[in-house]
């Protein structure tokens, strides 16, 4: 069985404030440290499960978070970003039978995490097809884009609510849950405990699947400013309806995954 895990910071148990996710801050090591047991917990669980290879995405922010020591002998580790589209999910192939994500957060505007957003603090909203979407919601297509299951998410409430939404029966392990700027969290031990038995679980059973691909994409993109638009609006087929607005529309999801690479990641 091979095993793909995309790995984020926002939804790892305890973390309150972007201080502790961002890494000139003196209180990231800490949260690191959380990330990291984390997705190790992870990649234990998948073993147990009976993966054979386990391929690892540090997905936050640099994309270099992980603390490679502490990674087993069997994982291998993408770090920093290519530039390809897949973004968070670079490296992920139809090869892989599973894909599972760690430290995950709701999407921009809701109130289930004080760190939630989608991709960038230049987004208000970003729309898939009419629903707003999390960045979960654009890696869950992407894996069904190479016809991988999404099996196990860890991360807030809010978010796991989201993706049992999007991918019913995908299992989860809600780390945290937010109260305005405050949030009521496991004890990262117990975070630990759980995902490390959720992810067994998950992979010897029957959970996850994947969210429907339609025959049409519509994207839509709600900037915080209007120059952001505007600078977008000049990728080929986007369209430019408000002053904070971009919209685009494919028969191919990697279509939207190109424009959300460009005009959102620049």
């Amino acid at each position: 069985m091979k095993v793909f895990i995309s790995a984020d910071i926002e939804g790892t148990a305890g973390i309150t404030d972007w201080s502790e996710a961002q890494k000139d801050k003196p209180e990231y090591p800490e949260f690191r440290d959380y990330m990291t047991d984390e997705l190790v917990a992870a990649c234990e669980g998948a073993r147990a499960a009976g993966a054979t290879e386990i391929l690892v995405k540090d997905a936050h922010s640099s994309a270099r978070n992980l603390i490679l020591s502490r990674l087993p002998s069997y994982v291998q580790i993408l770090r920093g970003w290519s530039g390809h589209p897949d973004l968070m999910m670079f490296g992920l192939d139809d090869s892989f039978d599973a894909a599972l994500y760690t430290g995950y957060h709701n999407q921009a505007g809701s109130d289930t995490n004080p760190l939630a957003h989608t991709l960038t603090g230049r987004v208000s909203r970003l729309l898939i097809n009419g629903r707003v979407a999390s960045e979960f919601t654009l890696n869950a297509l992407c894996a069904a884009r190479y016809g991988v299951p999404s099996v196990f998410l860890s991360g807030d409430k809010g978010m796991c609510g989201e993706a049992a939404a999007l991918v019913p029966g995908i299992a989860t392990v809600a780390t945290s849950e937010g109260f305005g700027p405050a949030t009521k969290s496991m004890s990262p031990a117990r975070a630990v405990e759980a995902i490390r038995e959720g992810v067994e679980a998950a992979l010897r059973g029957t959970a996850g699947g994947v969210p429907e691909m339609t025959p049409h994409w519509h994207l839509r993109i709600e900037f915080t400013n209007p120059w952001e638009a505007y600078d977008g609006s000049w990728y080929p087929g986007m369209t430019h309806p408000e002053p904070r607005v971009l919209e685009f529309t494919s028969d191919d999801f990697f279509e939207i995954q190109r424009a959300v690479r460009f005009v959102v990641i620049g």
